[in-house]
């Protein structure tokens, strides 16, 4: 008999830009504290945790065991992780520890004897209380929202395996580490009101509605280096909004900036055609930068998108160079 195990984990935290409008004063007064990305390769999550580097985490582990090609015996480890919040007042710090919700988990389902699916929701209330309005007296509750993630991970009887981040709160950032620990995919969008407003209650797993998660696939090392070079340096970069459907560059437009996606999906579209899907942390319009100052593809917003803006003087050129030749979609056509 042969046992196979695999996994998936969720992180979930806030990072910077993902809160607008007058709930971005207390992050801006230092008072709350936006999150430094999570490591490219997840090592030790409960290290993480201890140094308050992520809100939440969704840990899922399964196993299964065969026989003759057929499945004979599987089972479900792994857990919700939860983190604390710590906000500051002049040189006094308080740490609200978070309020973590009972682990939902779907009865396993088999396939034909040949494949397991293990689904896990887990996730709380963040740790620090958030004042709402509501329609009954007194009028104003002061429980947080509640922020989660949902995975779904399937292991078959030759020892392969996937996974899926189904469902997700709209805030804040989840990203996903398959079973070697490498970042694999992250949610493209953060709608922070929305989640403000409605992640109570009935509106949340634990009251039976999940939010459904818009994936993309995380972008490269290089990229996400970039994208720190780019956000943390002392020239801060502009940062400009494209409402869903409209373009942020047209091919063959003469064009010098380069482009951080930082909240949203884009389309890169060629002759008209859409030959990818991009999400938070993508460097975009550096074959222009580099290749003579056109456009070598349309990028249009399939959600309303964030991007930053930055000129090419502001980033080493042999790395744009790498990531340039990772991005020659038009020849993969």
């Amino acid at each position: 008999m042969t046992r196979y195990e695999s996994s998936v984990t969720a992180l979930s935290w806030i990072p910077s830009e993902a809160v607008e409008g007058m709930t971005k004063l207390p992050f801006e007064l230092g008072v709350a504290h936006y999150d430094a990305p999570p490591p490219d390769v997840l090592e030790d999550l409960e290290a993480l945790r201890l140094d308050d580097r992520f809100r939440f985490a969704n840990e899922l582990r399964a196993w299964v065991e065969v026989r003759d090609g057929h499945i004979v015996g599987y089972g479900q480890t792994g857990q919700g992780h939860i983190g604390s919040t710590t906000v500051r007042l002049g040189k006094r710090a308080m740490v609200f520890q978070a309020v973590s919700f009972p682990d939902l988990r779907s009865e396993q389902e088999i396939d034909g004897h040949t494949a397991v699916r293990f689904v896990q929701t887990a996730g709380g209330r963040t740790g620090a209380p958030a004042p709402r309005r509501v329609r009954r007296p007194p009028f104003v509750q002061m429980a947080a929202p509640t922020a989660w993630s949902t995975l779904e991970l399937v292991i078959r009887a030759d020892g392969t395996s996937e996974f899926t981040l189904t469902g997700a709160s709209p805030f804040p950032r989840h990203w996903v580490y398959d079973d070697s620990g490498k970042l694999a995919a992250k949610t493209g969008m953060i709608d922070f009101d929305e989640w403000y407003r409605t992640a109570f209650g009935g509106h949340t797993p634990w009251g039976d509605e999940d939010s459904p998660a818009f994936v993309t696939v995380a972008e490269t090392a290089i990229e996400r280096e970039l994208s720190r070079t780019i956000m943390g340096g002392d020239k801060k970069p502009k940062v400009k909004t494209v409402d869903e459907g409209d373009e942020l560059v047209r091919q063959g437009e003469e064009g010098h900036e380069l482009f951080v996606l930082l909240d949203g999906v884009l389309a890169v579209e060629v002759d008209g055609e859409a030959v990818a899907e991009v999400g938070p942390g993508a460097i975009l319009g550096e074959r222009a930068v580099l290749e003579g100052g056109r456009r070598t593809s349309t990028l249009r917003a399939v959600t309303r998108a964030k991007v930053a803006v930055a000129g090419a003087d502001d980033v080493d050129r042999a790395a744009l160079e790498e990531v340039a030749g990772g991005h020659r979609r038009e020849d993969e056509r």
